[in-house]
């Protein structure tokens, strides 16, 4: 099974949108080694929401690991945690401001040919 490490999604989300950071690719399996996010703003706070959604279900509370955390302007946070992820599923973000970016590092296991 060949590993790919890699950087598995990048966003700038439009303000109150949830946008999806990543979904695993089919014949995949993932495992997220850490989510940083950077408000980008000099003095405007953000508020953000990181979900995981496993294949074929739509965003619920159960989801969440942030949510409506507060980012000052400037502030910059990591998650370093190891979520096993299978095809299909997804990692969702959302921010009160156009101001925030998201990148989600880790590893790509694929199926072999």
């Amino acid at each position: 099974m060949p590993k790919s490490y890699k950087i598995l999604g990048q966003q700038a989300p439009i303000a109150n949108t949830n946008t999806n950071l990543y979904v695993v690719p089919a014949s995949t399996q993932a495992v997220i080694s850490t989510l940083a996010y950077v408000n980008r703003s000099p003095s405007a706070n953000a508020n953000i929401r990181i979900a995981v959604i496993p294949n074929g279900q739509s965003v619920n509370s159960q989801h969440y690991i942030e949510y409506d955390k507060i980012l000052d302007g400037r502030e910059s946070g990591r998650l370093t945690i190891g979520i096993s992820l299978n095809a299909g599923d997804t990692v969702m973000i959302r921010s009160s401001t156009a101001n925030v970016s998201f990148n989600l590092f880790g590893v790509e296991i694929t199926e072999a040919a």
